[in-house]
């Protein structure tokens, strides 16, 4: 079989698709397992998705800006996007264990912030829906960036300086002690840029010769055996932001290779992925802290509970997402009258 050019523009045809298998890939994660299970390496990996996701968000956002370079415009579409559905269910999260035990959050003001802007996550890393603060910071950001790049496209290197910022949080004591705490951020901030930087390759539909295809190949297997290495054998015994390092080349190799398996793929799968990733924001919000926890008491295997994760999630995310847009547009049509 003949080797096809391998085309920058099929990250774009297949981004609802790639959103879908990227959630998927973090419910698999987020189930638990065993440390001494075989799989537990591999399962690790799921959290790549996350690598995904930032990439695939700051390409989406240079299109974005390209059709309306409006600061206004730009921020009003990400803030109706993401934030009615993270005050729904952040409230739904916090608000009863405001009531109870306070395990989160200590006090009113408290609960404010974490409903708001989830504070607890920038002051001590308070992990249970670290995404949504992580990438509303970023969306922050994106502009100022992209209006530079317009203007100086060499500035488009400012990614390596982020990877560069990654290791000195990690090793440089002073900034380690103020900032360290949220190294789960800033180790994912360069592939939220580089896929910026990557989305006018994928505007000018690019292309890489087919023998590319080897070299593609050649960094994916290299970071994921590693990881997967690390992960089984090493866990908890090295800097997380190291592997995550290694997460960079292994997403952009790994949205490479999974557009050329797309391309062979039924249209069912495809459907059935991109219905799943247009719902990516919801069932991030629902499985982890919603559905998983109920799941986790039953003593079931592995794959039992990542499936029915995926069972539960998916319609309780899309009653969420029309249940969101209903509200949203009855208050729009109220506006108008």
């Amino acid at each position: 079989m003949k080797l096809k050019e391998i085309e920058f523009a099929d990250i774009s045809r297949y981004r609802g698709e790639l959103m879908g298998a990227a959630i998927l890939f973090i419910i698999l994660f987020h189930v638990g397992l065993s440390r001494s299970d075989a799989f537990f390496g591999l399962r690790r990996m799921g959290n790549v998705g996350v690598d995904l996701f930032f990439f695939l968000s700051g390409m989406g956002l240079w299109f974005s800006w390209l059709k309306m370079p409006s600061i206004t415009h730009f921020y009003k579409r990400r803030l109706l996007r993401v934030y009615p559905t993270w005050l729904v269910m952040a409230t739904l999260f916090y608000l009863p264990d405001y009531l109870g035990g306070r395990k989160f959050s200590s006090s009113l003001l408290d609960l404010i912030g974490d409903i708001t802007v989830n504070w607890d996550f920038w002051i001590h890393d308070e992990l249970t829906f670290w995404y949504i603060p992580a990438i509303l910071v970023l969306y922050l950001l994106a502009p100022p960036y992209m209006m530079l790049i317009r203007r100086h496209p060499v500035y488009r290197w400012l990614a390596v300086a982020m990877i560069v910022w990654c290791v000195v949080v990690q090793y440089i004591t002073p900034v380690h002690q103020a900032l360290g705490h949220i190294e789960i951020f800033w180790s994912r901030v360069p592939i939220f840029f580089i896929g910026i930087n990557c989305a006018e390759w994928v505007r000018q539909k690019r292309r890489l010769e087919a023998s590319s295809l080897w070299l593609i190949l050649l960094l994916f297997v290299m970071t994921f055996a590693s990881c997967v290495y690390l992960e089984q054998n090493l866990h908890g015994r090295f800097p997380l932001f190291l592997e995550r390092m290694l997460y960079i080349p292994m997403t952009l190799s790994g949205i490479l290779l999974l557009d050329g398996i797309f391309s062979y793929a039924g249209g069912w799968l495809l459907r059935g992925l991109a219905f799943v990733g247009s719902l990516s924001l919801e069932i991030y919000l629902i499985h982890a802290q919603f559905v998983l926890p109920h799941l986790e008491r039953l003593g079931w295997t592995y794959w039992a509970k990542a499936l029915s994760c995926v069972a539960i999630s998916i319609p309780l995310a899309w009653m969420l997402q029309h249940a969101i847009a209903f509200i949203l547009k009855r208050n729009t049509i109220c506006k108008i009258f």
